[in-house]
């Protein structure tokens, strides 16, 4: 019984998803951060993907909830329950519940109550201890970059909830900015768009789908159409239309000129011996946001800067976080960043 006591696990508690990293075994649980409660009963009908197919489709007595807004629990009840299930999950057979450490991966913005709130909720849930480490320096060490050596590493991770651009040098944070503008945020643009430019209204499901099946950050060769259901606006009557790969890019364009502004903001606040190493190296981007067409050379347009898409993205932060717990002693102080960070104001 000890041997599954001593065991680790690392967390990337994310808004749209939640991916839990487990010492010896790798990634064990690949859930959306979304729980189905039955508010009558109080009683939890399902976690993660379930739950998630749920969103839009529910009687007034479920509710499908979010745990998570921008990168912060915004009901902590509910996160210590989602995280207690994945434990659950991973634990022999299925019955489970503690763990010597947890390693979470956080965006590098939050306050020091909104860190303490992350560490409640995993110690609750089953932790002996929490720590906690920045997304941006998880997301370079899931990818292999040499954040220990006197060189720079630039980051942008593009999650469901926020952005982090972060320069990494010598196991430590040099320059970053956390935005309020990424996955979800797209999302809500879209919906907006096809609201004021069809007179339709879509649920959030519906808006995902547009952007992962037509959505580009710019003008792309491939003509690309989805048609799409929803209430029209004039008559409340169902109504079917068929939106191109033009329209979502017109509607994502205010938030990806935000996120660009952003890496260029971070780029001229950095010394200038690490711009010279961002200009050699290039950008590296993670998370799901980089996976929309054509975002690569839109942020390679912009700043003149090789950009690289880091292999398996959607992956990267908790493979980091995953580095982290096998090998504790060699990163434990990147875990308490003795160097200075300078936070950049939206």
């Amino acid at each position: 019984m000890f041997s599954y006591f001593s065991k680790d696990v690392g967390i990337d508690l994310g808004t749209a998803n939640s991916l839990v990293y487990l010492r010896g075994r790798g990634i064990a649980i690949s859930e959306p951060s979304v729980i189905a409660l039955n508010t009558k009963t109080n009683q939890i009908l399902a976690i993660g993907r379930e739950a998630k197919e749920m969103i839009g489709r529910t009687p007034p007595h479920v509710a499908v909830i979010r745990p998570l807004t921008n990168g912060v629990i915004s009901d902590f009840e509910v996160t210590q329950e989602m995280l207690r299930y994945f434990f659950r999950r991973i634990g022999r057979h299925g019955s489970f519940l503690h763990y010597r450490r947890a390693v979470i991966g956080i965006p590098s913005n939050l306050t020091e109550v909104e860190r303490k709130s992350v560490e409640d909720a995993v110690v609750g849930a089953g932790a002996r201890r929490a720590y906690l480490i920045e997304e941006p320096i998880a997301a370079a060490l899931g990818a292999g970059l040499p954040i220990e050596q006197p060189v720079a590493s630039m980051v942008v991770d593009i999650g469901g909830g926020t952005t982090e651009v972060a320069v990494i040098s010598m196991g430590g944070t040099v320059v970053a900015k956390s935005l309020k503008i990424a996955g979800d945020r797209f999302n809500d643009e879209i919906i907006k768009f096809i609201r004021d430019e069809f007179k339709l209204v879509i649920g959030e499901p519906t808006a995902e789908d547009l952007k992962i099946g037509v959505g580009s950050a710019l003008p792309i060769d491939e003509k690309l159409e989805m048609n799409v259901r929803g209430r029209d606006l004039t008559t409340g009557l169902p109504r079917e239309i068929a939106v191109r790969n033009h329209h979502i890019r017109l509607a994502l364009s205010r938030s990806l000129a935000s996120i660009a502004g952003a890496i260029q903001e971070v780029i001229e606040a950095t010394p200038p011996e690490l711009v010279g190493d961002i200009l050699k190296e290039g950008i590296y981007v993670s998370g799901g946001g980089s996976l929309l067409r054509g975002i690569d050379a839109l942020i390679q347009r912009e700043m003149d800067v090789p950009v690289n898409i880091i292999e398996d993205p959607l992956t990267a932060v908790v493979l980091g976080v995953g580095v982290i717990i096998e090998d504790f002693n060699r990163y434990q102080r990147v875990l308490n960043n003795p160097f200075q960070q300078r936070e950049i104001n939206l």
